[in-house]
This record gives C-alpha cells, structure tokens and sequence, in this order.
C-alpha cells in the first residue's frame, strides 16, 4: 500500500504542462459555440416533425354516410387543430402515431393512425347525422 501511494505522490509533483491551463477555458469556448446549435434542436424538437396543414380525405367503409369528405386539419408542436369548421382536437406522438377527434353540430368521429414524413393513413369511426360509420382516412401535407 505504501509503494502505491508513493507512486501517486511522485505523480501530483509533476509540473502540469503549460498548455494544460488552457484546457478549461477552451472547454467553456466549446460549451459557448455549442450552444446555438443545441437551442436549434431544442426548436426543432418542439415545432415537431409533422408541423403544417394536412389535407385529410375520408372514405366509408360501413354504414350510409358520404364518402370522400376532404378536411384540412393543423399540426402544431405534436397538436392537432381544425384547419377549417368544426371542432378537432388530438395528438401527434414523435413516432407519428396521431389520435383525433372531431365535431361538427351533431356528428361526431374519431379516429387513429400514423403520419410518416408528408403522408399519413388510418382508420375512423363515429356517429355522422344519426348513422354510425367508419372507415379509412388519407392525409398529405401541404
């Protein structure tokens, strides 16, 4: 035990080299240049990927209500809104997985999917003028 701390001992004598005083304030330099591009991820990161107004068409797949309904929702920071009329709320996860739902007078849907660069697809189901119905959604953003 004794040699091994001898050892560390002759170790912290050594003079530290001149250019080894440099090295914190090089260190802060780097933090500081670092910095704008962390903030800019940071941004990016909370604008979110699916950002925008997607064009939503809608298809019936069961039951008597119209088909091709074409909607344009808003994506902000993982939200999502009504681009047009109507009430729509919901969520875009960072995986793309959206949840909607969406309300216009008495009719009512919602529905689920996932959105993947400027596409997106999915399934709905809901109450439209009395009718129960369901069936697929496509999105595309503008």
């Amino acid at each position: 035990m004794a040699r091994f701390q001898r050892s560390i001992a002759r170790f912290a004598a050594f003079p530290r080299p001149r250019s080894m005083r440099w090295l914190p304030i090089l260190a802060a330099f780097a933090a500081i240049a670092a910095a704008p591009a962390a903030d800019a991820a940071t941004r990016r990161r909370a604008t979110g990927a699916y950002d925008g107004i997607w064009n939503v068409v809608f298809a019936t797949t069961r039951g008597n209500c119209r088909s091709g309904y074409s909607v344009p929702f808003t994506v902000i920071g993982g939200r999502v809104s009504s681009a047009g009329g109507g009430r729509v709320s919901g969520s875009v996860n960072r995986a793309g997985a959206v949840s909607v739902r969406v309300s216009v007078g008495a009719s009512r849907a919602s529905g689920g999917g996932r959105l993947a660069g400027a596409y997106g697809a999915g399934a709905w189901r809901g109450i439209i003028t009395g009718d129960y119905c369901s069936g697929t959604w496509q999105a595309t953003r503008s």
